[in-house]
């Protein structure tokens, strides 16, 4: 498998996936921190104004960026019965565990910070489960 890099760094293979998990992981969590970023910002704003209190936004909205990366990741695998699977499957468990992240620390911490655990948790999970999956269904379908 001839791998490419892009200007990033990121290492892609010839059908424009990113071709390894620590380079999907490095992106969505790339991604997942410019999101926070932008929210604190956004966050910092609103409370100055004094629209609403430091922390009342749901974090989960960080999470806009690597939904961004998966639904390329989706586009660049072509069409096929597995990548609707793996994205199904992915998305069912990223969003529960990220849910159960979320409400377990929801009554210690602000729903800024417990959204964006959970939103961590699920982009961790959604990546493993689309890199091995679609590797996994690929492999035993020949």
């Amino acid at each position: 498998m001839t791998q490419q890099r892009n200007v990033r760094g990121l290492r892609r293979d010839p059908g424009g996936r990113l071709a390894t998990i620590g380079d999907l992981l490095g992106a969505a969590f790339a991604g997942l921190a410019a999101g926070l970023a932008v929210l604190l910002v956004f966050e910092a704003i609103v409370s100055l104004a004094g629209i609403s209190t430091f922390g009342d936004t749901n974090g989960w909205l960080a999470v806009i960026l690597p939904v961004w990366l998966f639904t390329e990741e989706y586009r660049a695998e072509g069409f096929g019965a597995h990548r609707a699977i793996v994205t199904v499957l992915g998305a069912g468990f990223g969003v529960a565990a990220g849910m159960t992240a979320a409400g377990l620390i929801a009554g210690f911490v602000p729903s800024l910070v417990s959204g964006a655990a959970g939103a961590a948790t699920g982009t961790v999970v959604y990546c493993l489960v689309w890199f091995y999956g679609l590797r996994w269904l690929r492999h035993r379908s020949g």
